[in-house]
């Protein structure tokens, strides 16, 4: 078979960022035992043995299945086992459910994912120009999948240590052993001119479906903080009664408070006059120079409304991010602190921490750019059919791999949510 030579060095580099990735996932799942890998803590939360199939599935169904001449599926049960949210691929396991998958057991997930990687090699080397061409895409798409379901794992598992009495660490090692203080909070005026910016991705390099078009919007003069609110300056938030004061909250934030028992950020607990937290590392004093963590968009929109600010839109901070980012050295899954940290982002000058340490909530509702069209087929449910009920986040945290952001990256979660890695950034009118 021709497979042409043209884009030999092509399918090296593809190749390469494959086998990169799908390593990633096992070894970010190495540190936990089958036991740790099979519980489910909350309907919102995947066991991470089902995070290492799904990616799977998702390389098996949209690649292997329709571009692999004669490929036949490792085993045909999956397909409904680890199905998502793709209905037009057909019936899928309930999502409430997946922690009462026992089988297959986490060695058979690894069977899954050595065979789907090797028939992927295969293919991404023996595929002709117009096959290849097809699929480096959809590849290319895969793998920020499976990126993004690296977070997720952390998320997840995080969440599932965190209900065990003993308070088990993901990773058993010490924190960074670095407390910075947090500089003094400052604001930078913007003040975009005649008011009309570009916002979405340009066109180069990589990006999801709801990043695009790019197209203009108005935007008027405002100020935005340099960094993040700290955990220090949450605390000051709750001693004057944060949680206690319904003029602070939307209607259905102060439901939740009142429903769930919100006092704190997630994963906070009192030790006599102090605070720990626990995180994957195990419980540690809290920093109160670290950004705070582990707030939903009512927390946020409270703690702003109580600094007589607001949260940024998603146009400002995406502004923000392209006229005056610091460029400071970003805490997220590479640096391996699995955890907001003053340490990393505390230099450089400009708005610093936009690109690690907490993905911050925003004041804009999910919802598609104009003249957005999700692409055809099943690969279009990627992301188009969730613009209801979600509030976008921008940023990155510091579970968050290395290279997967960039400035219009558009994250999204329900307006509840608390136990992704989300915190905040102030913004006010000019």
């Amino acid at each position: 078979m021709n497979t042409g030579t043209a884009t030999a060095i092509e399918r090296r580099l593809l190749a390469e960022q494959l086998r990169r990735t799908r390593q990633l996932t096992e070894q970010l799942a190495e540190p936990l035992a089958p036991e740790d890998q099979v519980v489910q803590s909350m309907d919102d939360v995947s066991p991470t043995k089902w995070h290492r199939a799904h990616t799977t599935w998702f390389f098996e169904t949209f690649v292997l299945g329709p571009h692999r001449p004669g490929y036949e599926p490792v085993d045909p049960a999956y397909d409904y086992l680890f199905n998502s949210y793709y209905e037009q691929v057909g019936p899928r396991y309930p999502r409430p459910d997946r922690g009462l998958i026992s089988r297959p057991t986490c060695d058979q997930v690894a069977d899954y994912r050595r065979a789907v990687d090797e028939a992927l090699a295969g293919l991404i080397a023996d595929a002709d120009a117009d096959t290849f061409t097809a699929i480096a895409p959809l590849i290319e798409l895969g793998v920020h999948h499976e990126q993004q379901h690296q977070e997720l794992l952390l998320m997840d598992i995080k969440h599932v240590l965190s209900c065990n009495p003993t308070k088990p660490a993901y990773r058993s090692f010490g924190s960074d052993g670095v407390h910075v203080i947090a500089p003094s909070l400052g604001w930078v005026d913007v003040d975009p001119g005649e008011g009309i910016i570009e916002v979405g991705h340009a066109g180069s390099g990589f990006a999801y479906d709801n990043e695009t078009p790019r197209h203009r919007t108005l935007l008027r003069p405002f100020r935005i903080a340099d960094r993040l609110v700290t955990a220090g300056e949450w605390l000051a938030f709750m001693d004057d009664g944060g949680y206690e004061r319904p003029e602070l909250w939307l209607s259905e934030g102060w439901a939740s408070v009142q429903s769930d028992g919100w006092d704190a950020p997630l994963y906070w607990q009192r030790d006599g006059d102090s605070w720990t937290v626990f995180t994957l590392r195990g419980l540690e004093r809290l920093d109160v120079h670290a950004p705070v963590v582990h707030v939903s968009l009512f927390e946020a929109d409270a703690y702003a409304r109580w600094a007589g600010a607001r949260l940024p839109s998603e146009a400002e901070w995406e502004h923000i991010a392209s006229v005056a980012g610091a460029g400071d050295q970003p805490n997220d899954l590479s640096t391996g602190l699995l955890h907001p940290s003053t340490a990393v982002a505390a230099r450089g000058s400009g708005v610093r921490q936009l690109d690690g340490d907490v993905w911050e909530w925003t004041s804009s509702p999910y919802g598609p750019y104009p003249g957005f069209r999700p692409p055809p087929g099943a690969i279009g449910e990627y992301n188009g059919k969730f613009m209801c009920n979600q509030m976008v986040l921008r940023g990155g945290s510091c579970v968050t791999p290395a290279g997967h952001t960039r400035p219009t990256y558009r994250n999204f979660f329900p307006p509840g949510a608390r136990w992704a890695f989300s915190g905040l950034r102030l913004a006010t009118d000019a």
